[in-house]
């Protein structure tokens, strides 16, 4: 019996990723980030590889922990500096046809009208391959940029996300009815705004009162990912999330957390097989197996 399997490859819009210290590799590329022409040719090759998706993460904030500073951070570019990773995704969608794209963005510094158009947009422009990687945060560097002092406790974050969540449903399933842009030419209508509906929000963290200001774009709601390993977080995922990204050090541990996550799914009304699960690998690729490790070890050696 053949199974199928999804790939998504993983990058961040910055120097190495995961990688620290790989940039000083005399074959590495990463510290290119900021060319579009390096972005738009990793598309094409994943596209020609036959993958799903390109996963962009991101963080929103310095590592500033160690030494009370953001030096070593900067010093030795761990995840800093790093770019939009969203402003990258147009001009690859316009490089292939099928690559689709999953991006990291942290709701806990998004207004809620203004998120929703730019995902709308996305899901638009690449025409229907956008995904939204949910994320709440976790450095305190990041609300501190912000204004906001320190991050917000963990369970506190979730409650914020459930509620940002029940908006963006709100705009990008419920403001636009499917035949409300009408383009008649003739009439001068474009748009029918007895098809439009206000979308009303008053509760504990946001309030929100406007139409949503993009059309429904091809998904209307784009792939969500997520990847909570918390209580919390996994309830929030089991609830909202198509993809989900899990993690452990034995496949006994990664197979009961899966379980978990499938039996919540249950429990929220949905069906376990509404997720689908993936968990992080590092492949070498090269002609040959021999010239695949030779280069792993360059790559441990540095």
């Amino acid at each position: 019996m053949t199974r199928e399997l999804r790939l998504n490859a993983f990058a961040m819009n910055c120097v190495g990723h995961q990688s620290q210290g790989l940039w000083r590799h005399p074959r590495d590329r990463s510290s290119e980030y900021w060319r579009m022409d390096h972005w738009v040719e990793l598309a094409r090759l994943l596209e020609r590889g036959k993958f799903d998706a390109l996963f962009l993460a991101d963080v929103v904030g310095v590592y500033d922990v160690y030494g009370a500073s953001p030096d070593t951070a900067l010093r030795e570019a761990v995840q800093a500096p790093t770019n939009d990773p969203l402003l990258i995704i147009p001009a690859m969608a316009q490089a292939t046809r099928n690559l689709a794209f999953a991006v990291t963005v942290n709701l806990s510094h998004e207004p809620p009208l203004a998120f929703a158009r730019r995902m709308s947009t996305l899901d638009h422009l690449t025409q229907g391959r956008i995904g939204w990687n949910i994320v709440t945060g976790y450095l305190d560097s990041g609300p501190r940029g912000a204004g906001r002092g320190r991050q917000t406790a963990h369970d506190t974050r979730y409650d914020i996300a459930e509620e940002f969540m029940a908006i963006q449903y709100g705009l990008w399933e419920g403001s636009w009815e499917d035949d409300a842009v009408r383009r008649d030419r003739e009439a001068g209508v474009f748009t029918d705004p007895a098809k439009v509906h206000r979308m009303t929000h008053d509760g504990e963290y946001f309030h929100v009162d406007g139409i949503h200001l993009c059309e429904p774009s091809p998904q209307r709601t784009p792939v969500l990912y997520q990847a909570g390993a918390s209580p919390k977080g996994m309830a929030f995922a089991a609830r909202h999330a198509e993809c989900v990204f899990v993690g452990g050090h034995s496949r006994s541990r990664m197979a009961a957390d899966v379980a978990k996550l499938r039996a919540l799914s249950v429990e929220s009304g949905r069906a376990a097989s509404d997720i689908c699960v993936f968990a992080l690998a590092t492949v070498v690729t090269a002609p040959t197996e021999e010239e695949a490790q030779a280069k792993f070890e360059a790559c441990l050696s540095g």
